[in-house]
This record gives structure tokens, C-alpha cells and sequence, in this order.
């Protein structure tokens, strides 16, 4: 008794702490770090290369701002190779792609993080054991092989209305619309929940901070998380279903930003198994007085 009740004394000051203990796993709301991760590669026509690169939040809730710099960077130079700045929580695949020439070889590339205290790096390169294609990446989403109509999937089309770079003034709201569109693979379906247990299927959109201080950027319409989330609130929550899109295949939202600065904010359009995006770089200036 005296050793459960020293246990049970452990795990309700570890809960205190900031940190939640799940079917007997210790999983933080705050205060860890991110590690960077390589996906893999794939080949272009070209004879050039798409690096994948991701992330895992380790916080269940906290949402971090690593600008670029020592604490996010790359090398060799450019240290800029378009990494987010505004990390979500959890793992987040396929972020975003650095493409090299056909000459690469046996060259790596070092993406840095440090966040909370910790650095951690992702190496990128052209091994063999890391080339990817359609199915591989819609295993790393599902956790399931590829079989029938899926072999078919195309990735969706989404792009945005106007121009890719705006202006703003603090608390004005900016107007963006995208349209996206899918080819019905895989069919629509519920997410069941759960890291590979089922997330939702079919095409939906979502709008959010790619690049900038994300707490100070609001959206109207709310958006809904487009990270796994598995208490509520997104395609990996029991339960929930796609959002219908107007039959024209708009997305319109309304964004306001609370401080000055460089954001960039992405549109995201997923079907489950193959995503696309396109990003709208926003320089916000001080009030007008």
C-alpha cells in the first residue's frame, strides 16, 4: 500500500506539473521540445530531389515560435529553406520541401532546433532506404498499405485567389480565399480516433500560422486543429466529420493580427492519405493613427 500510494504521490506531481498520464504513459500539455524529422526523398523528373521534412511537437498543447535563426536552421546555407517558425503540437508529417540538384550524392542536410532548452537535428540524405512515393506517404498518414481504389488517389488542388503577398494594419481584418478540389479518393469517412485507430477521410481545408507569432492570429471563421488532436476538434478526434465546402470548392476566412510582423498563413488541403498546399506571405504594420 505504501509503495501505490508513493506511486500515485509521483504520478499527481507529475499531473501538477503540467503533464497528463494516459493508459499509463506520461504525456506533457507544455514545456518539452521539438525534434525535427526527415521524411524521405523523392525523385523529380528533373533528375532533382524533394527532401520531406516534419516535426514532432512533444507537447500535447503547447504551441511554440522558434523565429529563424541559431535556434532554426539549416546548413549548409541558406539557414532559411522555408521551415515553419510556428510549431503545432504533436506530430506534424511532411511540413514542407527542400528541393536539391541531381548531383546531391552523399551530401546530407542539417535541420537545427532548439526549443525548451534542448537542441535537436533531423539528417537529411539519399539513402536508398529513404525514397518515398505516393503509397509510402499514404502509409505514413493511415498506417495502412495501399490497396484497391486508393491506389488511384490523387493528391488535391488547392490554391489561393489574388495575390500571394498582402499588407495590413494591426486588428484589420484580411480576407483570403482559396479553392480546392479532389478526386472523391478515398471516400469520405468519420475519424475513428487515435494515432492509425481511423482518422477522418476525404478532402478538407483548413487555414492556419505557418510562419509568425500564431497567439496573436485569430480566424473567422474558427478553423478546425489540422494537427492530431485526439480529444477534439480534428480528423484524428472520434467522431468527427469533414466540413462540407460550398459547392464551388471556396474557402474563405477572415484573419486578424493582433502585432506587427511577418506571417505566413497556409492553406491546407488533405484528403487523408495526400495533401497540398499553398502559402500567403502577409506583412502586418503598426496601427495607423
Amino acid at each position: 500500500m505504501q509503495r501505490r500510494a508513493a506511486q500515485l504521490a509521483v504520478a499527481f506531481a507529475i499531473v501538477g506539473a503540467g503533464a497528463l498520464i494516459v493508459k499509463g504513459q506520461v504525456q506533457y500539455r507544455s514545456g518539452q521540445n521539438i525534434a525535427p524529422s526527415y521524411e524521405g526523398y523523392l525523385p523529380n523528373p528533373d533528375g532533382s530531389f524533394d527532401l520531406l521534412f516534419g516535426y514532432m511537437n512533444r507537447n500535447f498543447e503547447e504551441h511554440l515560435y522558434v523565429p529563424i535563426g541559431p535556434d532554426n536552421t539549416f546548413e549548409p546555407a541558406p539557414i532559411d529553406r522555408g521551415q515553419p517558425t510556428y510549431f503545432l503540437p504533436r506530430r506534424n508529417m511532411n511540413q514542407f520541401r527542400v528541393t536539391v540538384p541531381k548531383d546531391f550524392g552523399k551530401s546530407d542536410l542539417i535541420w537545427t532546433l532548439t526549443s525548451n532548452g534542448k537542441t535537436e537535428r533531423a539528417y537529411a540524405s539519399l539513402k536508398p532506404e529513404y525514397i518515398l512515393d505516393a503509397r509510402g506517404i499514404y502509409r505514413q498518414y493511415t498506417g495502412f498499405d495501399v490497396q484497391g481504389e486508393v491506389e488511384r488517389n490523387k493528391p488535391p488542388v488547392v490554391h489561393v485567389q489574388g495575390d500571394l503577398k498582402r499588407t495590413v494594419t494591426v486588428g484589420e481584418p484580411l480576407l483570403l480565399t482559396a479553392m480546392a478540389s479532389d478526386d472523391g479518393i478515398p471516400k469520405p469517412a468519420r475519424g475513428r480516433g487515435g494515432p492509425f485507430q481511423g482518422l477522418a477521410l476525404g478532402l478538407r481545408v483548413a487555414w492556419h500560422v505557418y510562419r509568425g507569432p500564431g497567439e496573436s492570429v485569430t480566424f473567422d471563421p474558427p478553423q478546425f486543429k489540422v494537427y492530431p488532436d485526439f480529444i477534439s476538434g480534428s480528423p484524428w478526434t472520434p467522431g468527427w466529420e469533414l466540413p462540407k465546402l460550398p459547392a464551388d470548392g471556396s474557402v474563405p476566412v477572415r484573419v486578424r493580427f493582433a502585432v506587427p510582423g511577418t506571417f505566413v498563413i497556409r492553406v491546407l488541403a488533405h484528403d487523408g492519405g495526400a495533401e497540398a498546399y499553398q502559402d500567403v506571405t502577409v506583412t502586418v504594420t503598426a496601427t495607423n493613427r
